[in-house]
């Protein structure tokens, strides 16, 4: 059985159970997603794509 979920639905019930359960402030919250758009943008962008693709392919178990 496969279930696709988008990536934004599973980061906002991690970053809410974060704020629910862990004690994380909501500014936090939104200063790391702020800080992970900026970096999107920057010159690191390939690697982390890579590195996001290959972890992907690790867990679903397709080594590409």
């Amino acid at each position: 059985m496969t279930v696709s979920l988008p990536l934004v639905l599973v980061l906002g019930l991690f970053a809410w159970g974060a704020v629910k359960f862990l004690g994380v402030r909501a500014w936090v919250v939104v200063l790391v997603a702020l800080f992970g758009f900026w970096l999107s943008h920057t010159f690191l962008a390939p690697s982390i794509e890579s590195g996001t693709r290959s972890g992907v392919g690790i867990i679903n178990g397709s080594h590409d």
